[in-house]
């Protein structure tokens, strides 16, 4: 095709940096986003502060709040009700931590996109790219907007709520924390002690949201930029076997071994999001479990009291929970899909006008497509629709229990 339009860049990484760019945004505020080559010393040493800095924050919200659950003799609901957003915190620091360890993982995939937009020639390929790449993006905001609004929504209803103490001849007015926190060893009943531990619950809220978004947005602009490369490789193998139709010759366009080349490193690509993701998968499946139980319990608990700021919380915060993990889900299926897609559209194609040294060079495309590249939750569940339905059944299933038990 050498009529095809060829892309002509000012800047060849536009637009790659447009879809990384959300990933940047959420993971450089808490020092995850992986340094290169060109990062500089000094940015090198703000990582690291980050780092420090985001785990005094979260350490300095759990641990107060895991003594509280221990030491405090309290009713069964009031412990279900600390422990659900303890559980959130603990959840969102282990993907923090994961995401750390990640680095080297996700800068190999930042590379890989970078040098799959670099090798776009044609238009065409540019707009499937694209296509997929705002896709992605979508996806990733939304799982911000579901994530930060619920759970910070929850946090700046929780602290609004005052509550009056008398000592002696002084009065003060404390706020709510939302996570409860030991006072022998933090006297949060004091001002400006109880202040000052709501700001860093919020911080370190803010953190293990944001890891959670950057775990979130990464799932979604890889899994998108996968779907891209494989649609690039459906519309490459339909014009090789129209050109080589055509012309009775080897197509003068892309060579059999540029698109088994081009296969097989897309291959690679989903295998890297797998190893990177299926730890995250399986955490995330019972993050969902959890959440959906402890949550419905919650709003069963207090549709009673008609307290419609509490429930809009909580509400938000299942959604949130059931959309992520849906996705998480979605893009494991669509990949898998995709994946077996390629050998489909091999078979749908006018194959058997071709010579037959040609159809066997579409055999073995068809032959690697069978072999499917799988997201799983910990190598053990594969992501897909059916999957969720599973996860919402049985944590419905915990709910009935856990209100049977109350």
């Amino acid at each position: 095709m050498t009529d095809e339009p060829v892309v002509t860049h000012i800047n060849p990484t536009v637009h790659s940096d447009y879809s990384l760019q959300f990933n940047r945004w959420s993971l450089k505020p808490i020092g995850a986003w992986p340094s290169t080559l060109s990062t500089s010393k000094h940015e090198r040493i703000i990582s690291v502060a980050l780092i420090v800095i985001c785990f005094s924050l979260i350490l300095f919200s759990i641990i107060p709040c895991w003594l509280h659950v221990f030491l405090e003799d309290e009713s069964f609901y009031i412990k279900v009700k600390v422990i659900g957003p303890l559980a959130h915190w603990m959840l969102g620091a282990i993907i923090y931590i994961t995401l750390l360890l990640r680095r080297n993982d996700i800068r190999h995939c930042v590379n890989h996109i970078e040098t799959d937009w670099k090798m776009v020639t044609r238009k065409k390929d540019e707009k499937v790219m694209l296509r997929n790449a705002k896709f992605g993006r979508y996806v990733a905001i939304f799982c911000a907007i579901f994530v930060q609004g619920g759970i910070m929504a929850y946090c700046l209803i929780t602290a609004s709520n005052t509550q009056i103490m008398e000592i002696g001849n002084e009065t003060r007015i404390l706020h709510t924390l939302p996570l409860a926190t030991y006072e022998k060893l933090i006297p949060v009943d004091k001002n400006p002690v109880n202040e000052i531990v709501i700001l860093s619950q919020f911080l370190s809220g803010f953190i293990v949201n944001t890891s959670e978004v950057g775990i979130f947005s990464l799932a979604a602009v890889l899994a998108a930029h996968a779907c891209g490369q494989l649609d690039v490789l459906m519309v490459w193998i339909d014009d090789f076997v129209k050109e080589a139709r055509n012309g009775g010759k080897d197509a003068l366009f892309r060579e059999i071994a540029i698109i088994v080349e081009h296969h097989l490193r897309v291959l690679d690509f989903i295998s890297h999001i797998e190893e990177m993701m299926n730890q995250v998968c399986f955490l995330e499946l019972f993050r969902c479990i959890l959440a959906i139980c402890v949550l419905g319990y919650y709003i069963f608990m207090e549709w009673a009291d008609n307290d419609v700021r509490s429930l809009t919380t909580y509400f938000i915060i299942f959604m949130g929970v059931v959309f992520n993990t849906f996705m998480l889900c979605y893009i494991g299926e669509l990949l898998t899909e995709q994946c077996m897609k390629v050998g489909e559209v091999v078979y749908m194609t006018d194959w058997y006008y071709l010579p037959q040294k040609r159809i066997l060079d579409l055999i073995l495309i068809i032959a690697r497509s069978s072999v499917v590249v799988e997201i799983t939750a910990g190598k053990l569940i594969h992501m897909s629709v059916y999957t969720f339905g599973d996860v919402m059944k049985s944590s419905f299933a915990y709910l009935n229990m856990l209100c049977q038990m109350s």
